[in-house]
């Protein structure tokens, strides 16, 4: 009972991308909140691109800094998945699997006290049987839904690459005993297809496969009952512990973050100026690299929906140009009297919260996907790459967004479809019931106080269970 009391010692170590790395510091601060000491561990320039640790647990969680090795093939500068094409993601794990020495040296070192856990995602194929070996339990956090860890399949199928070939993951595995759309269209998951797969040694299959078979327990950053048919399955699939920890919602106290922050104050200035409801915020995450031909075709879509707009652009690491300098002639003069182009990083979660807000274009990466439907709004979804088309089928089940058609084939679109997709979405009155939706998902994904209750779980069954095995 006394070692059940105990607080505990909880190491976190991220996959090199901010869409991960923010989620782990977020758990990270919420374990702190209830005493309990943290260790997160990442690279210099991805510890620089978070907030700073608020001054009331900054005491209880310890940010530790290990520099990436240099490998052939990724540029000096790279240290996140944000940094590079993906063609070139394979190079990137390269780099993070040669964190193992670093990081296990840490774990053999770190006595004050010893970590009763550690936390880990899915590229850490190499570090449960590593850590089990210095007595420490180990956690693999998803950060993908429990449709698509589910989709993936069992750890065994991945662990032995049982498909090989971008038609395999375009038809509903026979281990997903429903009915559903949840499986990628072909365009989709060509893209994945596209790195050299083989060229860190481990496919992304076998890392998934390894990191789930040799944890302790998985946790899921999602919610049962938004998808309890498909946590059921993974639960059943996975033979071992699966824990919700909810959404992670965003907090009054991060949404009050930085409010003075003049690149925030300048964005709501804008949006202050705006009808109820009636802007369009496009973005498209920070790894989805657009063709010319894409991003001309949704620049004119925009352009066509006649609502006003606010559309964050960013570099193109392979095409090393910003999008901006991509867009049709003429376009931001055009358009500058109902639409914002704005290049960089932005607040988006603070964006989301404004009322102004009307829809969301998005790529529908889960994270993005949770800071939407917090506030209530409605999807307008264009996925490029990952796991997006498969959450994409998920959410256009769940009534809360509508697709933007394309050739299933090729992925091509046009200006046309962007424009009615985004007015149905929007204003239209067809559209209501979508809207009506994902106003109803902001009493599941935005509720604090359940997602705290999640987490107190979540703690009571690692304080329970530090030093138990259930792995084989």
């Amino acid at each position: 009972m006394e070692n059940e009391r105990k607080p505990l010692h909880v190491v976190m170590f991220p996959w090199l991308a901010m869409g991960h790395i923010i989620p782990f510091f977020h758990l990270s601060k919420w374990l702190a909140q209830r005493g309990h000491k943290v260790t997160f561990i990442s690279t210099p320039k991805n510890i620089e691109r978070l907030d700073k640790v608020p001054s009331d647990i900054a005491h209880l969680l310890n940010i530790i800094s290990i520099p990436l090795p240099k490998v052939e093939n990724l540029p000096d500068h790279a240290e996140s998945s944000m940094d590079i094409p993906y063609q070139k993601a394979q190079f990137l794990k390269i780099a993070f699997d040669l964190l193992e020495t670093p990081l296990i040296t840490f774990l053999e070192n770190s006595s004050n006290p010893k970590p009763d856990w550690i936390v880990y995602d899915y590229a850490s194929h190499w570090l449960p049987q590593r850590a089990r070996d210095l007595g420490v339990s180990c956690a693999f956090f998803s950060l993908f839904t429990a449709a698509t860890m589910a989709f993936f399949g069992p750890p065994q199928v991945l662990l032995n690459d049982e498909r090989s070939i971008p038609e395999d993951y375009t038809i509903v595995p026979n281990w997903i005993p429903f009915e559903t759309d949840v499986k990628y269209r072909l365009h989709e998951i060509k893209k994945n297809f596209e790195a050299p797969a083989d060229e860190s040694g481990t496919s992304d299959g076998a890392r998934f496969g390894g990191s789930i078979d040799g944890s302790d327990v998985v946790l899921f950053r999602t919610c049962v009952e938004f998808e309890p048919e498909w946590f059921n399955l993974v639960s059943e699939l996975f033979q071992k512990p699966v824990i919700s920890i909810g959404v992670l919602p965003p907090s009054i106290e991060d949404l009050g973050r930085g409010s003075n922050d003049t690149t925030w104050l300048s964005i709501k200035k804008w949006l202050d100026m705006q009808n109820q409801n009636s802007v369009v915020y496009v973005a498209l995450g920070t790894e989805a690299t657009l063709s010319q031909k894409e991003l001309n075709e949704l620049a004119l879509g925009l352009e066509k929906c006649g609502l006003p707009f606010f559309w964050v652009i960013r570099n193109q690491p392979r095409m090393n140009q910003e999008e901006s300098q991509m867009l049709p002639n003429g376009y931001e003069e055009r358009v500058k009297n109902r639409g914002v182009i704005y290049r960089g990083w932005v607040p988006q979660t603070k964006i989301l919260s404004h009322s102004s807000i009307g829809g969301f274009l998005t790529h529908c990466g889960w994270n993005s996907v949770i800071e939407a439907l917090c506030f209530g709004w409605v999807l307008i979804m264009f996925p490029v790459m990952n796991d997006q088309g498969l959450n994409t089928r998920l959410l256009q089940g769940k009534g809360v967004g509508v697709e933007i058609p394309r050739n299933e084939n090729d992925g091509l679109f046009t200006s046309e479809s962007v424009a009615e997709t985004v007015k149905f979405a929007v204003v239209s009155e067809e559209g209501e019931t979508l809207r009506a939706n994902a106003r109803q998902m902001r009493g599941l994904f935005g509720d604090s106080n359940r997602n705290r209750s999640l987490i107190d779980d979540c703690i009571g069954y690692l304080m329970e269970n530090r030093g138990r095995k259930h792995s084989s």
